[in-house]
C-alpha cells in the first residue's frame, strides 16, 4: 500500500483525529462517519476527552466491516446483517407485538424475505416460535399430563393458591376449573369459608370433600383423563345454569396479544362458558406460561378481571395492566 493510500487507511484516520488538538465533535454530518464507524467492526465506544484541554470526540457505537473502496451505503449500513442479531431482534419484536409477519420483518431489517423466512424456520425449529403462514407467533407452549405437571413450579403454585384461596369470601358460588394450582387451592382455603364450589375437576372435589362448611356441585360431562377435567355438551349446560361470583381458571398460556389458549378443543369451550357466566374471572398463571400459545383460543387475556402469577418483571406484567386486568404478583 503506498503513503497515499495508507493515510488514508480508517484506523489510520482515527488515530490521526484521536490525537488532534482542535477536532471538538465528529458528528452525524462529518464526511468520516461512516469509515470510521465500519473500520471498528464489532467494537463500542462511547466518548474521549482530552483532559488537557476538554476536547471530546464521540464515535459511533454502531460498527461494520468493510474492503477498502467497496464501503456499503448509508441504507445497507443501518440494516441488521448477523443472523444472531435478526434472531434477537425478532423475538423482542414478537414479545412486544404478539405476532410478526416476513414482509413487515424484511422491509424493516432491509433483507429479502428469504433470509426472513430462513430466520423464522430456524426459530421455529429451536422451539422459539410458532411458524404460521407468512409470519410467527409466540411459542407454543407444551401441552403436558395433569400427573407431571404436578411436580412443575410447585412452590410457585403454592403462593399463586394461597392468594386465590384468599379472595373466597362466605356465601359466594365460585367456579374453580382443573389444573394443578387451582387444585392447591383445597389445601389452603380456610375451614371456616362457607361457600358453593362448582368445579369440573373431580380432583379438587375430592379434595374439598372433608372441608366442613363448603357445598361442592361436580359438574358431569365426559372425562378427559390426561387434563383430569369433565368437558362436552353436559357440562357447558350445567356451567350455563349457574351465576358465579368468581371464577378461578387454570390456565396454560397466556399471552397479551394472542390471549387464553389451551391445547384442547373442547376445554375451550368450557372454559369460555365459565368466563361468560361470572363476574369476576380470575387467571392463575406461572411465570413460565406467560407469553406463550396454545392451539385453540378461549379469548382475549381482556376477559380477565384478575392474573395471579409469580412473575414480578413488570415488562411482563405492565402488557396486562394496560388492559384493566389487575395483577397480583405472589
Amino acid at each position: 500500500m503506498g503513503n497515499a493510500a495508507h493515510e488514508r487507511h480508517p484506523f489510520h484516520i482515527l488515530q490521526r483525529l484521536l490525537q488532534a488538538k482542535n477536532v471538538s465533535v465528529i458528528e452525524d454530518d462529518c464526511p468520516n462517519r461512516t469509515l470510521l464507524r465500519k473500520a471498528l467492526y464489532g467494537a463500542t465506544f462511547g466518548s474521549i476527552m482530552h483532559k488537557s484541554d476538554d476536547t471530546r470526540i464521540y464515535v459511533h457505537s454502531q460498527a461494520y466491516s468493510c474492503k477498502m473502496g467497496t464501503m456499503k451505503s448509508e441504507a445497507e449500513a443501518g440494516q441488521i446483517a448477523l443472523k444472531e442479531e435478526r434472531h434477537q431482534y425478532i423475538l423482542e419484536l414478537l414479545g412486544s407485538e404478539g405476532r410478526v409477519l416476513a414482509a413487515d420483518l424484511s422491509s424493516r431489517y432491509r433483507v429479502s424475505e428469504d433470509t426472513i423466512r430462513r430466520d423464522l424456520r430456524e426459530l421455529a425449529s429451536s422451539g422459539k416460535i410458532q411458524r404460521v403462514h407468512g409470519g410467527a407467533l409466540p411459542r407454543r407452549a407444551e401441552a403436558i399430563p395433569f400427573v407431571s405437571r404436578q411436580q412443575i413450579d410447585m412452590e410457585s403454585k403454592i403462593g399463586i393458591a394461597r392468594a386465590a384461596a384468599d379472595m373466597i369470601r362466605d356465601r359466594q358460588v365460585v367456579l374453580i376449573d382443573g389444573g394443578t394450582t387451582n387444585l392447591r387451592i383445597a389445601s389452603y382455603l380456610s375451614r371456616e369459608r362457607s361457600a358453593t364450589i362448582v368445579t369440573n375437576s373431580p380432583p379438587l372435589a375430592l379434595a374439598l370433600a372433608d372441608h366442613p362448611n363448603l357445598s361442592v356441585l361436580m359438574l358431569g360431562g365426559n372425562f378427559l383423563k390426561e387434563e383430569r377435567v369433565t368437558t362436552g355438551i353436559e357440562t357447558i349446560r350445567r356451567v350455563e345454569s349457574i351465576r358465579a361470583d368468581l371464577c378461578f381458571l387454570g390456565m396454560c398460556s397466556l399471552h397479551p396479544e394472542v390471549g387464553i389458549t389451551v391445547g384442547d378443543r373442547e376445554e375451550a369451550y368450557v372454559k369460555q362458558a365459565m368466563i361468560g357466566v361470572s363476574t369476576e374471572v380470575v387467571g392463575l398463571i406461572s411465570l413460565g406460561k406467560m407469553g406463550t400459545s396454545l392451539p385453540y383460543l378461549v379469548g382475549p387475556a381482556s376477559r380477565l378481571t384478575r392474573l395471579i402469577t409469580d412473575a414480578s418483571d413488570e415488562d411482563v406484567l405492565n402488557p396486562y395492566r394496560s388492559q384493566g386486568i389487575d395483577v397480583t404478583s405472589t
